[in-house]
């Protein structure tokens, strides 16, 4: 016999604990399984990040969130929402991947690494970040290009490319430039993106402009080896030596596993998962998005901030149903 849920979560970040919370309040009995440990995401952000917003914007279930300053770190973070699970006492699964949803007579039977359960409804909301956009390039798999950047100090007096035009690409060349990295910053666009922060804007346009960080704009890698690596640059191709390449392009949600479970994906690269905006249910009935995982290819569309509202949503939409 599979354990039988009104709701399984798939994710255990703050979204999805979040969904968690609305569980309990509406006594539903429920389960988040999440594939790494919790708050997986959080935990694989940089080991020094410091958040963009302040802690009350990431509070959820009633939970005050203090930190030291007025944003918090990383650590803070982890330390939060273990107490938020601690707190609410949520029934999460950690280290259990879920790999098929599939019909059955009750709404789904759902597939993990350890189990099967059955349940009426699911909620995905299970983010981007373990997804890197990658380069495509060759040499691309050598243990020097990293995907995910973690600290400084590794590359300090090392010849380092970052690439990338957003905030994270400009926070690594900016914190790898100070440990005593040579960096060489390698955009595609022409300029660095509009959002990056604007405390930090004029100190990488300035290290930029007095030679410290090395640029190129409108310029691709096209080729990665152990001490080299070629460019593609509006003056015609260039290769420079180097040691380490931080590939800051991005990530993107898993859109093979929300294909696989009959998600349909629109928009010119067929990427936008198909969702109500009021209820956030999928074309595949009883089966909803919660978070960033909603923005498809846009993951500067939804945060933690703006999408903790989707719990509510889907739960009010649930109970409306279940009082029909």
């Amino acid at each position: 016999m599979n354990t039988y849920y009104d709701v399984i979560i798939v994710g255990g970040g703050p979204i999805g604990l979040n969904c968690g919370i609305e569980a309990v309040k509406r006594n539903l009995s429920y389960l988040i399984i999440e594939k790494g440990c919790l708050v997986n995401s959080i935990f694989n952000y940089p080991t020094n990040m410091t958040f963009f917003s302040t802690s009350e914007r990431l509070e959820i279930g009633d939970v005050p969130f203090v930190s030291h300053g007025d944003k918090p770190t990383r650590r803070e973070a982890l330390e939060y929402y273990r107490r938020v699970k601690s707190s609410w006492n949520l029934n999460i699964n950690t280290y259990e991947t879920v790999y098929e949803i599939n019909d059955s007579a009750k709404g789904f039977l759902v597939m993990t690494s350890k189990e099967s359960y059955e349940c009426k409804n699911v909620i995905i909301s299970t983010g981007y970040y373990d997804n890197p956009n990658l380069l495509n390039v060759p040499g691309e798999n050598l243990s020097k290009v990293k995907h995910f950047f973690d600290e400084a100090h590794p590359y300090a007096y090392h010849k380092v490319i970052v690439a990338g035009a957003g905030n994270s690409a400009v926070d690594v060349a900016l914190e790898t430039y100070r440990r005593g990295a040579e960096v060489t910053m390698v955009v595609r666009e022409m300029k660095l993106k509009d959002s990056i922060k604007y405390w930090v804007k004029p100190d990488i346009e300035n290290r930029i402009k007095e030679g410290s960080i090395k640029a190129f704009f409108n310029t691709s890698i096209t080729g990665i080896r152990e001490k080299e690596v070629d460019l593609n640059t509006p003056i015609g191709k260039l290769t420079i030596k180097n040691d380490f390449v931080l590939a800051m392009t991005g990530y993107h949600p898993d859109f093979e596993f929300l294909k696989k479970n009959g998600i349909e994906l629109t928009g010119e690269d067929n990427y936008q998962p198909v969702f109500n905006p009021e209820t956030f249910e999928t074309n595949k009935k009883g089966i909803f998005l919660a978070g960033v995982v909603c923005g498809g290819m846009d993951t500067g569309k939804w945060f933690i901030e703006n999408s903790l509202s989707h719990s509510k949503d889907i739960f009010d939409y649930l109970e409306r149903e279940k009082g029909d």
